[in-house]
Protein backbone atom coordinates (compact mmCIF):
# COMPACT_ATOMS: atom_id res chain seq x y z
CA UNK A 1 0.00 0.00 0.00
CA UNK A 2 1.24 3.44 -0.89
CA UNK A 3 0.69 6.40 1.42
CA UNK A 4 2.03 9.18 -0.77
CA UNK A 5 4.16 11.62 1.23
CA UNK A 6 4.21 14.03 -1.70
CA UNK A 7 0.41 14.03 -1.81
CA UNK A 8 0.06 14.91 1.88
CA UNK A 9 2.77 17.60 1.88
CA UNK A 10 0.98 20.89 2.55
CA UNK A 11 -2.53 19.39 2.48
CA UNK A 12 -4.90 21.18 4.84
CA UNK A 13 -6.57 18.52 7.01
CA UNK A 14 -9.37 19.05 9.54
CA UNK A 15 -9.56 16.28 12.16
CA UNK A 16 -12.26 16.01 14.82
CA UNK A 17 -11.46 14.00 17.94
CA UNK A 18 -7.72 14.56 17.56
CA UNK A 19 -7.13 14.49 21.33
CA UNK A 20 -8.26 10.86 21.62
CA UNK A 21 -6.14 7.74 21.30
CA UNK A 22 -6.65 7.11 17.58
CA UNK A 23 -6.90 10.82 16.81
CA UNK A 24 -3.55 11.53 18.45
CA UNK A 25 -1.82 8.77 16.49
CA UNK A 26 -3.42 10.04 13.26
CA UNK A 27 -2.34 13.62 13.99
CA UNK A 28 1.25 12.56 14.60
CA UNK A 29 1.28 10.57 11.35
CA UNK A 30 -0.22 13.41 9.31
CA UNK A 31 2.31 15.84 10.78
CA UNK A 32 5.15 13.50 9.80
CA UNK A 33 3.79 13.52 6.23
CA UNK A 34 3.87 17.31 6.09
CA UNK A 35 0.13 17.99 6.34
CA UNK A 36 -1.19 21.20 7.89
CA UNK A 37 -3.57 20.15 10.67
CA UNK A 38 -6.45 21.76 12.47
CA UNK A 39 -7.86 19.64 15.28
CA UNK A 40 -11.29 20.19 16.81
CA UNK A 41 -12.00 18.23 19.97
CA UNK A 42 -12.80 18.18 23.64
CA UNK A 43 -9.90 18.06 26.09
CA UNK A 44 -8.01 14.73 26.19
CA UNK A 45 -10.38 12.09 27.58
CA UNK A 46 -7.83 10.47 29.93
CA UNK A 47 -4.98 11.40 32.25
CA UNK A 48 -2.34 10.60 31.21
CA UNK A 49 -3.06 10.84 27.49
CA UNK A 50 -1.20 10.23 24.24
CA UNK A 51 -2.13 13.76 23.19
CA UNK A 52 -0.04 15.17 26.03
CA UNK A 53 2.67 12.48 26.14
CA UNK A 54 3.18 12.73 22.36
CA UNK A 55 3.04 16.55 22.37
CA UNK A 56 0.38 16.46 19.68
CA UNK A 57 -0.60 20.04 20.48
CA UNK A 58 2.77 21.15 19.16
CA UNK A 59 2.10 19.82 15.65
CA UNK A 60 -1.50 20.85 15.12
CA UNK A 61 -3.64 23.94 15.53
CA UNK A 62 -5.94 22.82 18.33
CA UNK A 63 -9.41 24.21 18.89
CA UNK A 64 -11.24 22.98 21.99
CA UNK A 65 -14.83 22.38 21.00
CA UNK A 66 -17.72 19.93 21.04
CA UNK A 67 -19.21 18.46 17.86
CA UNK A 68 -22.59 19.08 19.46
CA UNK A 69 -21.91 22.84 19.00
CA UNK A 70 -22.84 23.40 15.37
CA UNK A 71 -22.04 27.11 15.05
CA UNK A 72 -18.60 26.74 16.65
CA UNK A 73 -17.83 23.73 14.47
CA UNK A 74 -18.83 25.62 11.30
CA UNK A 75 -16.71 28.66 12.25
CA UNK A 76 -13.69 26.52 13.04
CA UNK A 77 -13.92 24.52 9.83
CA UNK A 78 -14.45 27.67 7.79
CA UNK A 79 -11.33 29.25 9.35
CA UNK A 80 -9.31 26.08 8.68
CA UNK A 81 -10.44 25.97 5.02
CA UNK A 82 -9.46 22.27 4.68
CA UNK A 83 -8.84 20.07 1.67
CA UNK A 84 -9.71 16.91 3.62
CA UNK A 85 -11.96 16.28 6.63
CA UNK A 86 -11.57 13.22 8.89
CA UNK A 87 -14.27 12.82 11.53
CA UNK A 88 -13.20 10.81 14.58
CA UNK A 89 -14.90 12.62 17.48
CA UNK A 90 -17.19 10.19 19.28
CA UNK A 91 -18.30 8.61 22.51
CA UNK A 92 -16.36 5.40 21.75
CA UNK A 93 -17.21 2.90 24.50
CA UNK A 94 -19.97 0.28 24.69
CA UNK A 95 -20.29 0.27 28.48
CA UNK A 96 -20.30 4.08 28.67
CA UNK A 97 -23.10 3.99 26.11
CA UNK A 98 -25.18 1.87 28.49
CA UNK A 99 -24.55 4.33 31.33
CA UNK A 100 -24.96 7.51 29.26
CA UNK A 101 -27.23 6.79 26.29
CA UNK A 102 -28.40 10.37 25.73
CA UNK A 103 -24.87 11.77 25.58
CA UNK A 104 -23.82 8.87 23.35
CA UNK A 105 -26.59 9.59 20.83
CA UNK A 106 -26.04 13.36 21.03
CA UNK A 107 -22.34 12.96 20.26
CA UNK A 108 -22.39 10.10 17.78
CA UNK A 109 -25.60 10.96 15.92
CA UNK A 110 -26.07 14.73 16.11
CA UNK A 111 -22.31 15.19 16.14
CA UNK A 112 -22.20 13.46 12.75
CA UNK A 113 -25.08 15.61 11.47
CA UNK A 114 -23.22 18.73 12.59
CA UNK A 115 -20.00 17.56 10.96
CA UNK A 116 -21.67 17.05 7.59
CA UNK A 117 -23.69 20.24 7.93
CA UNK A 118 -20.41 22.11 8.51
CA UNK A 119 -18.92 20.42 5.45
CA UNK A 120 -21.98 21.35 3.39
CA UNK A 121 -21.83 25.01 4.45
CA UNK A 122 -18.06 25.41 4.07
CA UNK A 123 -17.89 23.44 0.80
CA UNK A 124 -20.67 25.53 -0.72
CA UNK A 125 -18.84 28.72 0.23
CA UNK A 126 -15.17 28.01 -0.46
CA UNK A 127 -15.40 24.87 -2.60
CA UNK A 128 -12.04 23.58 -1.36
CA UNK A 129 -13.08 20.41 0.51
CA UNK A 130 -12.66 17.38 -1.73
CA UNK A 131 -12.65 14.37 0.63
CA UNK A 132 -14.55 13.50 3.81
CA UNK A 133 -13.94 10.30 5.82
CA UNK A 134 -16.29 9.48 8.71
CA UNK A 135 -14.71 6.94 11.07
CA UNK A 136 -17.32 4.66 12.65
CA UNK A 137 -16.80 1.10 13.95
CA UNK A 138 -17.06 -2.62 13.24
CA UNK A 139 -20.01 -2.61 15.66
CA UNK A 140 -22.23 -0.66 13.23
CA UNK A 141 -23.51 -3.93 11.72
CA UNK A 142 -26.63 -5.77 12.91
CA UNK A 143 -24.82 -8.53 14.76
CA UNK A 144 -26.00 -12.02 13.80
CA UNK A 145 -23.21 -13.88 15.65
CA UNK A 146 -22.03 -15.15 12.27
CA UNK A 147 -18.72 -17.04 12.03
CA UNK A 148 -17.88 -15.15 8.83
CA UNK A 149 -16.99 -11.48 8.43
CA UNK A 150 -19.45 -8.67 7.79
CA UNK A 151 -19.28 -7.00 4.41
CA UNK A 152 -19.88 -3.34 3.73
CA UNK A 153 -23.32 -4.01 2.24
CA UNK A 154 -24.59 -6.04 5.22
CA UNK A 155 -27.43 -4.68 7.34
CA UNK A 156 -26.60 -1.94 9.83
CA UNK A 157 -27.92 -2.05 13.38
CA UNK A 158 -26.91 -2.29 17.02
CA UNK A 159 -28.13 -3.92 20.22
CA UNK A 160 -26.65 -1.29 22.57
CA UNK A 161 -26.67 2.54 22.43
CA UNK A 162 -23.07 2.83 21.24
CA UNK A 163 -23.43 0.34 18.38
CA UNK A 164 -26.82 1.72 17.41
CA UNK A 165 -25.53 5.30 17.41
CA UNK A 166 -22.69 4.32 15.08
CA UNK A 167 -25.12 2.61 12.71
CA UNK A 168 -27.05 5.90 12.74
CA UNK A 169 -23.81 7.73 11.94
CA UNK A 170 -23.39 5.49 8.89
CA UNK A 171 -26.96 6.25 7.75
CA UNK A 172 -26.34 9.98 8.15
CA UNK A 173 -23.19 9.67 6.06
CA UNK A 174 -25.12 7.92 3.29
CA UNK A 175 -27.92 10.50 3.51
CA UNK A 176 -25.63 13.51 3.14
CA UNK A 177 -23.73 11.81 0.35
CA UNK A 178 -26.96 11.11 -1.56
CA UNK A 179 -28.66 14.43 -0.81
CA UNK A 180 -25.85 16.99 -0.97
CA UNK A 181 -22.77 15.31 -2.48
CA UNK A 182 -24.21 12.77 -4.96
CA UNK A 183 -21.54 10.92 -6.94
CA UNK A 184 -23.43 11.54 -10.19
CA UNK A 185 -23.08 15.30 -9.68
CA UNK A 186 -19.49 15.25 -8.42
CA UNK A 187 -18.34 17.71 -11.10
CA UNK A 188 -20.63 20.37 -9.66
CA UNK A 189 -19.82 20.03 -5.93
CA UNK A 190 -16.40 18.29 -5.91
CA UNK A 191 -16.83 16.45 -2.58
CA UNK A 192 -16.37 12.66 -2.18
CA UNK A 193 -17.65 11.03 1.02
CA UNK A 194 -16.77 7.67 2.60
CA UNK A 195 -16.99 5.90 5.95
CA UNK A 196 -14.37 3.69 7.59
CA UNK A 197 -15.22 0.78 9.88
CA UNK A 198 -12.31 -0.55 11.92
CA UNK A 199 -11.84 -3.43 14.33
CA UNK A 200 -10.73 -3.38 17.98
CA UNK A 201 -7.53 -1.36 18.05
CA UNK A 202 -4.63 -1.68 20.47
CA UNK A 203 -1.41 0.27 20.80
CA UNK A 204 0.77 2.40 23.01
CA UNK A 205 -0.72 5.49 24.59
CA UNK A 206 -4.20 4.14 25.31
CA UNK A 207 -5.26 4.81 28.89
CA UNK A 208 -9.02 4.44 28.32
CA UNK A 209 -11.27 2.65 30.77
CA UNK A 210 -13.18 -0.46 29.66
CA UNK A 211 -10.67 -1.36 26.96
CA UNK A 212 -8.98 -4.71 27.23
CA UNK A 213 -5.26 -3.95 27.09
CA UNK A 214 -5.33 -0.78 29.20
CA UNK A 215 -7.37 -2.69 31.79
CA UNK A 216 -4.79 -5.49 31.65
CA UNK A 217 -1.87 -3.14 32.18
CA UNK A 218 -3.52 -1.33 35.08
CA UNK A 219 -4.22 -4.61 36.84
CA UNK A 220 -0.76 -6.07 36.22
CA UNK A 221 1.04 -2.88 37.26
CA UNK A 222 -0.83 -2.96 40.58
CA UNK A 223 -0.10 -6.66 41.10
CA UNK A 224 -3.74 -7.66 40.72
CA UNK A 225 -5.16 -10.37 38.46
CA UNK A 226 -6.83 -9.19 35.25
CA UNK A 227 -10.62 -9.52 35.52
CA UNK A 228 -12.43 -10.75 32.39
CA UNK A 229 -16.13 -10.14 31.79
CA UNK A 230 -16.58 -12.03 28.51
CA UNK A 231 -13.58 -14.35 28.02
CA UNK A 232 -15.10 -16.21 25.06
CA UNK A 233 -16.05 -13.15 23.00
CA UNK A 234 -14.07 -12.93 19.76
CA UNK A 235 -12.98 -9.58 18.31
CA UNK A 236 -10.97 -8.40 15.29
CA UNK A 237 -7.85 -7.19 17.13
CA UNK A 238 -5.37 -4.96 15.30
CA UNK A 239 -2.66 -2.41 16.02
CA UNK A 240 -3.93 1.16 15.81
CA UNK A 241 -1.60 2.01 12.90
CA UNK A 242 -3.33 -0.57 10.67
CA UNK A 243 -6.71 1.17 10.27
CA UNK A 244 -5.08 4.61 10.31
CA UNK A 245 -3.13 3.59 7.21
CA UNK A 246 -6.47 2.64 5.67
CA UNK A 247 -8.00 6.02 6.50
CA UNK A 248 -5.06 7.84 4.90
CA UNK A 249 -5.20 5.70 1.76
CA UNK A 250 -8.96 6.16 1.52
CA UNK A 251 -8.70 9.95 1.89
CA UNK A 252 -5.99 10.03 -0.79
CA UNK A 253 -8.09 8.09 -3.25
CA UNK A 254 -11.22 10.14 -2.54
CA UNK A 255 -9.30 13.36 -3.11
CA UNK A 256 -7.59 12.26 -6.32
CA UNK A 257 -10.17 9.96 -7.89
CA UNK A 258 -13.42 11.14 -6.37
CA UNK A 259 -16.66 9.21 -5.83
CA UNK A 260 -15.37 5.90 -7.19
CA UNK A 261 -14.11 5.44 -3.61
CA UNK A 262 -17.25 6.64 -1.84
CA UNK A 263 -19.24 4.35 0.46
CA UNK A 264 -18.27 2.17 3.42
CA UNK A 265 -14.89 0.48 3.88
CA UNK A 266 -13.86 -2.20 6.41
CA UNK A 267 -10.37 -2.21 7.94
CA UNK A 268 -9.72 -5.24 10.12
CA UNK A 269 -7.18 -8.02 10.71
CA UNK A 270 -6.83 -11.29 8.86
CA UNK A 271 -9.00 -14.13 10.15
CA UNK A 272 -6.25 -15.73 12.27
CA UNK A 273 -6.14 -12.58 14.43
CA UNK A 274 -9.85 -12.64 15.22
CA UNK A 275 -9.41 -14.26 18.62
CA UNK A 276 -11.25 -14.63 21.95
CA UNK A 277 -10.60 -12.17 24.74
CA UNK A 278 -9.10 -14.91 26.91
CA UNK A 279 -6.58 -15.82 24.20
CA UNK A 280 -5.42 -12.20 23.99
CA UNK A 281 -5.07 -11.96 27.76
CA UNK A 282 -3.01 -15.15 27.85
CA UNK A 283 -0.61 -13.59 25.33
CA UNK A 284 -0.36 -10.45 27.47
CA UNK A 285 0.36 -12.50 30.60
CA UNK A 286 3.03 -14.55 28.80
CA UNK A 287 4.79 -11.39 27.61
CA UNK A 288 4.47 -9.65 30.97
CA UNK A 289 5.91 -12.63 32.84
CA UNK A 290 6.42 -12.60 36.59
CA UNK A 291 3.17 -13.40 38.38
CA UNK A 292 0.78 -12.16 35.70
CA UNK A 293 -2.62 -13.84 36.07
CA UNK A 294 -6.27 -13.36 35.24
CA UNK A 295 -9.65 -14.36 36.61
CA UNK A 296 -13.14 -14.52 35.15
CA UNK A 297 -15.58 -12.03 36.65
CA UNK A 298 -18.77 -13.76 37.78
CA UNK A 299 -22.28 -12.34 37.43
CA UNK A 300 -24.38 -10.68 34.75
CA UNK A 301 -22.88 -8.01 32.51
CA UNK A 302 -24.41 -5.70 29.91
CA UNK A 303 -24.92 -7.43 26.56
CA UNK A 304 -21.99 -7.39 24.15
CA UNK A 305 -21.70 -9.36 20.93
CA UNK A 306 -19.95 -12.71 21.31
CA UNK A 307 -18.63 -12.98 17.76
CA UNK A 308 -17.50 -10.14 15.50
CA UNK A 309 -15.42 -10.29 12.35
CA UNK A 310 -14.92 -8.04 9.31
CA UNK A 311 -14.51 -9.03 5.68
CA UNK A 312 -11.88 -6.62 4.35
CA UNK A 313 -11.75 -7.90 0.77
CA UNK A 314 -12.92 -4.54 -0.57
CA UNK A 315 -10.08 -2.58 1.06
CA UNK A 316 -7.51 -5.17 0.01
CA UNK A 317 -8.57 -5.21 -3.63
CA UNK A 318 -9.76 -1.61 -4.00
CA UNK A 319 -7.15 0.28 -1.99
CA UNK A 320 -4.22 -2.12 -1.90
CA UNK A 321 -4.47 -2.03 1.90
CA UNK A 322 -3.69 -5.02 4.08
CA UNK A 323 -2.66 -5.51 7.72
CA UNK A 324 1.10 -5.64 8.31
CA UNK A 325 1.42 -6.93 11.87
CA UNK A 326 0.04 -10.18 13.28
CA UNK A 327 -1.66 -10.01 16.67
CA UNK A 328 1.37 -11.31 18.61
CA UNK A 329 3.50 -8.54 17.13
CA UNK A 330 0.82 -5.91 17.76
CA UNK A 331 0.62 -6.89 21.44
CA UNK A 332 4.41 -6.86 21.72
CA UNK A 333 4.58 -3.40 20.11
CA UNK A 334 2.01 -2.20 22.65
CA UNK A 335 3.85 -3.65 25.65
CA UNK A 336 7.40 -2.48 24.92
Amino acid sequence: MMIDRQFWQGKRVFVTGHTGFKGSWLSLWLHSLGAVLTGYSLAPPTRPSLFEAGRVGGCTRTVTGDVRQLERLVRTMDDADPDIVIHMAAQPLVRTGYRMPVQTYETNVMGTVHLFEAVRIVANGKRRIKAVVNVTTDKCYENQEWPWGYRENDTLGGHDPYSSSKACSELITACYRSSYFPPAAHASHGVAVASARAGNVIGGGDWSADRLLPDCFRALASGEPIELRNPGSTRPWQHVLEPLAGYLLLAQRLYVEGPAYSGGWNFGPDDQDVQPVESVVRKVCDLWGADAAYSIQPGEHPHEARALKLDCSKAKSGLGWSPRWRLDQAIRKTLV
